[in-house]
């Protein structure tokens, strides 16, 4: 019973000693640190120093120059022919408008000054089967003008060989277009004109 007792002396006194060694460690360890905290002096200037300052003025680049407008093209003259048959040769050679006879100055051109004159002239294509067939001809029809320079009414009148290019013939004139005829500045229709279409191959 005397050792527990001695016992639970002998630990509060050690317990005790421990807390008065600890304090005296805390207490002489923080002091250096607050002497040389309190000899630390933070110093905030908020006024910028004075001294000249250097503005740049930035100059703005010149416009550009407005773009050049393009030069207005040129307007086509109307096409006098338009051909395209593979290579045959076609010949047209006179338009009857049924009045006195004149001079023939190329293919296609009208007899009597002062009518209608052509303004774009098809070609017509040369059947497939009588190129291969070795076979020429010729085919007359008869058209009219009408007031706006346009193709109506194309018949055959005659034609060698027999309806091996009526087809090409009507179908290349109807899409002929003239100046039509005038008078006292009006425009007029013609009719009973004549035209032959030969048909040759090339070599």
């Amino acid at each position: 019973m005397g050792r527990f007792i001695a016992s639970i002396i002998l630990g509060v006194v050690v317990t005790f000693g421990l807390f008065v060694f600890m304090a005296f460690l805390i207490s002489s360890g923080s002091s250096p640190d607050d002497k040389e905290m309190e000899k630390i002096v933070v110093e905030i200037n908020t006024t910028p120093p004075e001294g000249k300052t250097q503005q740049r003025n930035r100059v703005p680049p010149p416009p550009p120059p407005p773009p050049k407008q393009p030069p207005k093209p040129a307007q086509p003259e109307p096409e006098q022919q338009i051909a395209d048959n593979g290579g045959f040769n076609f010949n047209m050679p006179s338009v009857d408008v049924g009045t006195a006879s004149a001079g023939l100055n190329g293919p296609g051109a009208l007899i009597r000054d002062g009518d209608a004159t052509p303004i774009v002239r098809i070609e017509p294509k040369f059947p497939s089967k009588a190129a291969r067939d070795g076979i020429e001809g010729w085919v007359q029809l008869t058209f009219e003008i009408n007031e706006i320079g346009g193709v109506e009414n194309v018949d055959v009148i005659n034609s060698e060989p027999k309806r091996v290019f009526d087809r090409e013939a009507k179908k290349a004139l109807r899409k002929w277009k003239y100046k039509p005829k005038m008078v006292d500045g009006k425009a007029q229709r013609q009719t009973g004109l004549t035209v032959q279409l030969d048909f040759k191959l090339g070599n």
